[in-house]
């Protein structure tokens, strides 16, 4: 499992979400959206599970439980911060809002 969680970010998360050092969020496939009828990275704030990959970035515990690493490995979750845009790249994947 590879995933990159760029610090501006992880630092958007902390902001976006009152989330402090230690805090755990969930990164998950989510299913649907408006008119799209494909896929996106859903974000939950719980624990773990026992066999979840964890990344630590900001001081903030990011983990992708097994049945959703299909989707995120090999991702890179970035925010630039002049445009106001969060991204979600995906080499693995030509397009993450329709992977087949």
């Amino acid at each position: 499992m590879d995933l990159t969680i760029t610090s501006e970010a992880a630092q958007l998360y902390k902001e976006e979400m009152d989330l402090r050092n230690g805090d755990y969020i969930r990164l998950f496939v989510r299913i649907g959206g408006v008119g799209s009828g494909g896929f996106s990275v859903g974000v939950a704030q719980e624990k773990p599970e026992a066999d979840a990959y964890v990344l630590q970035a900001e001081g903030v515990l990011f983990f992708v439980n097994p049945q959703d690493q299909w989707y995120l490995d090999g991702m890179t979750i970035s925010y630039d911060k002049k445009i106001d845009y969060l991204s979600f790249d995906n080499p693995k994947i030509y397009d993450v809002t329709n992977p087949r």
